[in-house]
């Protein structure tokens, strides 16, 4: 065997690998490289945010504030991304004063918490115009926030629920438009019922943006019974 013949071989092969792996000069300036960041907050699915931002003190004219009755603030996150339309009827009628006062008529443990109807029966609604239905990607999962509607899909109005657990069974059938970001337990504090004996109700909603101070509830007022006796008295000096 030739000296020739016997590298061909391995000329071969390290010619093979020069291809497969080339070289880099070493001059060559080395590749940038790739920052490292902390996620964001609320990532997003091209300009559709996948998360509701949890912070409480940005973007406030997109958190509603519910003062319940049991003495709770709820802060919720309104995400005009997933429901442009539905998040503009609540923050509207919010701002009227619209749901100031009106119970939650429907609460199923482990289930949701309704509310946003002035009759208290969950047949009623606001004088607008119903809205088109918006459903979105958005699980239903706790703290969800998410338009009530009847048997049409284009039929929510002003009623919506607070999710207590997961009901992925509603995803893309209610239209999911936020979360609850702050004070989760004062909506679990809410009195069970279809209706409730003694319903909690939404002493004031409101914008964060308009900076409207709590709404506390009124300690009860001990009625006094009066009796004739009390009416005859005469009235003392200087009345």
């Amino acid at each position: 065997m030739t000296k020739h013949t016997f590298f061909a071989p391995l000329l071969a092969l390290l010619a093979g690998a020069a291809l497969a792996f080339p070289v880099v000069a070493q001059d060559a300036a080395p590749a940038e490289p790739v920052p490292v960041t902390a996620p964001e907050v609320a990532p997003v699915v091209g300009r559709i945010p996948i998360f509701a931002n949890p912070d409480i003190t940005v973007d406030l004219e997109n958190i509603l504030y519910l003062d319940l009755s049991n003495g709770s603030r709820v802060a919720i996150r309104l995400v005009p991304e997933w429901a442009p339309a539905h998040v503009a009827r609540v923050k509207e009628l919010a701002r009227s004063g619209f749901y100031n006062g009106v119970i939650f008529h429907r609460v199923i443990d482990g289930f949701m918490a309704q509310t946003g109807d002035p009759t208290g029966t969950g047949q009623g609604g606001s004088e607008l115009p119903d809205l088109a239905a918006e459903f979105n990607m958005m699980p239903h999962v706790r703290g969800t926030v998410s338009m009530a509607r009847a048997q049409s899909e284009d039929s929510a109005n002003s009623q919506f629920f607070i999710v207590f657990y997961p009901r992925f069974a509603l995803d893309r059938n209610y239209t999911n438009f936020g979360r609850v970001i702050s004070n989760m337990a004062g909506v679990d504090a809410i009195v069970r019922g279809e209706p409730p004996a003694d319903p909690s109700s939404i002493l004031q909603a409101s914008i964060a943006a308009d900076h409207v101070p709590q709404l506390m509830p009124q300690a009860p007022r001990r009625a006094q019974n009066f009796t004739a006796d009390m009416l005859n008295v005469p009235p003392t000096a200087g009345e």
